[in-house]
């Protein structure tokens, strides 16, 4: 007999109800959208279910994962692949289990590292509000052909698979470093080590998760193993990059172009209008001065296809753990 799964739906926005509400009319879930995140001030809400769907920026450390055990909750559902921000053994300790989307149109990530990379660069953002006011001088507006550059990939999975294959389109000489090598990629990237690919390439890509192991993986000393002049993109998550080292980067001119869709400290701020408030958070206003930065709100994953996908996957995972079903479904 299928069961229901009463799933409260923290971080919730308009374009997660649209989406997700085509897929659960067609299965057995009954979900309660909530507009706050989940973190130590708003668990209670969890009261009553059985299931909680999370979001990147969602907290849940041992403490709010204990207080979720108490409450009942028996399923972490992550619409994400990415899982630093749950404490999985604490997860595992207490007996709830906890599932993710894999993989979740790598494409469109790697499609808009390629963006930030071709915006920065040739700087169209600038010269459209340029143009919007009538003013066609080129100065300032310089860029360089990507052509016969070198780029360094850093994480091979799916989505630095999909970014690699839009490279190579360009006439890119690509490096790439991961810890477990796509045997996929062995004949059209050159694998080095981490130094080799920070001495010699003009642009680096961020393409892998968060671990305690690469945590700041772009800190002072490997910026200092840069070339001068290079560009950093970051599509993957804040914490790869240690934030007061890349303003420290930029101002010493080591870095000339950086391109963030993540920030290390942005479950305070990203997803929210927050337009008509005052940010408290120094390093980021910081880094909103520099003209050769440019910010997006962990937008990467925001396309149609990727919206359906991860809708799918996930009421596949609460469906399948209300029923027992382990082989369809990707628990962690």
């Amino acid at each position: 007999m299928t069961q229901i799964s009463q799933v409260a739906f923290f971080s919730s926005k308009n374009y997660d109800q649209q989406v997700f509400s085509k897929f659960t009319s067609q299965s057995s879930i009954n979900v309660t959208y909530i507009e706050a995140k989940l973190d130590e001030l708003t668990v209670t809400l969890a009261t009553g279910f059985d299931t909680v769907c999370v979001f990147v920026n969602d907290e849940l450390n041992s403490q709010v994962v204990t207080q979720l055990a108490e409450l009942g909750v028996k399923h972490i559902a992550l619409r994400c692949a990415g899982y630093n921000n749950v404490d999985i053994p604490t997860c595992h300790q207490l007996g709830i289990t906890v599932s993710h989307v894999p993989v979740y149109s790598p494409h469109a990530i790697a499609e808009h590292a390629m963006a930030l990379i071709l915006t920065l660069n040739r700087r169209t953002h600038k010269a459209y509000n340029r143009v919007k006011e009538g003013n066609f001088d080129l100065q300032g507006l310089l860029g360089f052909t990507i052509h016969n550059k070198t780029i360094g990939v850093i994480g091979t999975g799916h989505i630095g698979s999909a970014f690699v294959n839009i490279v190579k389109g360009f006439g890119c000489r690509v490096l790439a470093y991961d810890p477990y090598p796509n045997s996929e990629l062995e004949s059209v990237v050159e694998y080095t080590s981490l130094q080799q690919l920070f001495i010699d390439s003009d642009i680096i890509s961020l393409h892998c998760p968060l671990t305690e192991d690469n945590r700041h993986i772009i800190n002072q000393q490997n910026i200092e193993k840069m070339k001068k002049g290079v560009m950093l993109i970051n599509t993957s998550r804040g914490g790869l990059i240690e934030t007061s080292a890349l303003i420290q980067g930029l101002k010493s001119q080591k870095i000339a172009y950086v391109g963030l869709d993540v920030y290390e400290m942005e479950s305070e701020l990203f997803f929210r209008d927050r337009s008509c408030e005052m940010i408290q958070d120094d390093l980021f206003q910081r880094l909103t001065t520099f003209h050769n930065v440019l910010i997006t709100g962990h937008q990467g994953f925001f396309t149609q296809e990727a919206l359906n996908e991860i809708a799918q996957t996930t009421i596949k995972n609460i469906n399948g753990f209300a029923n027992n079903d382990n082989e369809h479904t990707c628990f962690l």
